[in-house]
């Protein structure tokens, strides 16, 4: 059998893993319940991952929407493939063009508006997992998410205090669009509460011309006219021909062994770099001997991912505008130059090193033939943009704000660049062959999750729903934050070595939200075990 754990829960969540040959994690039972009417129907587990996406757009507007972007990593049953599937900035998009419309001092392109917007492309990867992998026809897939649009669903706890933390924030409710489709509970004009029924016909309507155009209406046909109208009528630079344009592109996974195993994640121009860089330099130290919670253990962690952040934000962009490889960025020998910078003592603050020269929603799926879907779609910063194209219900991401206007930098934006993406996939093989299909969500959380549930399964044998469950730490704008349930003596003793430990003021992204489906042994006999996270409202189904 392909595990070495306790399978014991240990944490306050006291959720069990699911066992079953066919299997879908995310963070709502609606749409984990959809991915499993495709299995059940003959589909595979990328006709799953599609049918649970679609519907999530439906039922988590406040992590994603028509208008996302998204990637994935999936086993075929012989090798792995990556796919980017993140937007491209529109041609007009230049420093100047900011600078000209925010003024001078301007570090970035807006956080909200159509300014924020790059040429979405979520319905692009299920347009192409779909062509190249899947076996239902594409219309089937998006069945589920039309008829949970149409007929409405139940708001539950954890989405409705997203949605209500949105609700709260002009520079939100005042995006065109944004109060039309998303503040219409009962009575005065707000988001609904829990419990209340949430219907979106609109986006009902926009889910069949994708499905009738297996996508096209998207990107070349009534969807795309429409964008770009709206892009031009409230200040906005996107063209027909951008969406046009626009192909997700097919990618190799880059990887880092460690110990037994090999972590796997999209290239740049996302952050996945980053949980590669941290493992690489843990490699150096023995992590096994250290007590699974203790602050010893947390704070090789913590410093190896500080190491990871200062060369990532540094470096990685567009990966035709970066100056290193992410060959460079992993080179063994300059990970391990990296990892005798840590004190085991004392907290530190690192800066980039010199490599050698040369609101989001996570699933996963996989099916008793042992094809494995590793997907995260996202509008960014939870309802990303504001803007909402009318009559649509087609909500934008705002990953545009990802840029910088620093003309020095890789990530400076540019005509038909891609921006620093926070959205990762991630998938662990053991000696060439797939062992679990896995993310967590939540901003510069995402690398930090796949570093200490990892480590968590890995040096301690945590099987995954407890790894899922554990408290953790996050890193961010050069503090530590502690979740609540953090061991009271360990936060004493990290606080002891210099951490600057401060609190959690994100009310979105919290500490992240993750799905696990681990591989046992043959998927047509011992099947999978699968996690979900208590930190949102989903579920891990199968049969």
């Amino acid at each position: 059998m392909n595990h070495p754990f306790d399978w014991s829960t240990g944490y306050a969540s006291q959720r069990s893993p699911v066992f079953a040959r066919n299997v879908v994690a995310t963070s709502h039972p609606l749409a984990a319940q959809a991915g499993l009417r495709m299995l059940q129907a003959g589909g595979n587990a990328v006709d799953a991952a599609i049918a649970t996406a679609a519907v999530m757009t439906i039922v988590e507007p406040c992590s994603n929407g028509l208008g996302s972007d998204a990637f994935a990593i999936l086993w075929d049953g012989r090798q792995l493939h990556g796919l980017n599937a993140s937007g491209y900035a529109p041609a007009a998009w230049t420093p100047g063009y900011f600078k000209a419309k925010y003024g001078a001092d301007a570090a970035t392109p807006p956080k909200r508006g159509w300014d924020s917007v790059t040429v979405p492309g979520a319905v692009s990867a299920w347009m192409v997992l779909s062509q190249r992998f899947g076996k239902l026809p594409f219309a089937d897939l998006l069945a589920p998410a039309i008829d949970t649009a149409e007929r409405g669903y139940a708001v539950p706890v954890i989405v409705q205090q997203k949605w209500a933390n949105a609700a709260a924030l002009p520079e939100i409710t005042e995006q065109p669009g944004f109060a039309q489709a998303f503040l219409r509970g009962r009575g005065p004009q707000r988001e609904p509460r829990v419990g209340e029924l949430f219907r979106f016909r609109e986006a009902a309507h926009t889910l069949r011309l994708i499905a009738e155009s297996k996508g096209e209406a998207f990107y070349r046909g009534e969807i795309a006219a429409a964008l770009a109208a709206h892009a031009s009528a409230n200040g906005g630079a996107m063209t027909a021909a951008d969406l046009a344009n626009y192909q997700p592109e097919w990618v190799e996974p880059i990887a880092q062994d460690y110990r037994e195993f090999t972590l796997h994640e999209i290239p740049p121009n996302g952050q996945g770099i980053a949980a590669l860089i941290a493992l690489g330099i843990l490699q150096h130290f023995d992590i096994r001997s250290l007590k699974v919670d203790s602050a010893a253990s947390q704070h090789l962690q913590i410093e190896a991912m500080k190491l990871a952040f200062a060369d990532a934000y540094r470096f990685v962009g567009e990966p035709r505008a970066m100056t290193l490889t992410p060959a460079q960025m992993l080179d063994a020998a300059y990970l391990k130059r990296r990892a005798a910078l840590i004190d085991p003592q004392r907290a530190q603050d690192f800066g980039p090193g010199h490599a050698p020269q040369g609101g989001t929603i996570y699933l996963t799926a996989a099916d008793a033939s042992g094809m494995m879907v590793s997907f995260i779609q996202s509008n960014y910063m939870g309802f990303g943009s504001g803007v909402v194209l009318p009559g649509y219900g087609l909500s934008l991401q705002n990953r545009g704000h990802g840029f910088t206007l620093d003309t020095t930098r890789e990530n400076v934006v540019g005509s038909g660049k891609r921006p620093f993406q926070t959205i990762i996939p991630a998938f662990l093989t053991k000696r060439g062959l797939p062992v679990m299909s896995f993310g967590v969500m939540g901003g510069d959380m995402q690398p930090q999750g796949h570093l200490q549930t990892t480590v968590r399964m890995i040096d301690y044998q945590q099987q995954p729903q407890a790894a899922c469950d554990a408290p953790r730490w996050r890193f961010h704008g050069g503090t530590l934050n502690l979740e609540p349930g953090f061991d009271a003596g360990a936060a004493q003793t990290l606080a002891d070595m210099g951490h600057r430990i401060a609190p959690f003021a994100d009310s979105y992204q919290d500490y992240g939200a993750g799905q696990f489906i681990w591989r046992l042994g043959d998927p047509a006999v011992e099947g999978y075990a699968a996690a979900s996270d208590p930190r949102r409202d989903g579920q891990a189904a199968g049969y």
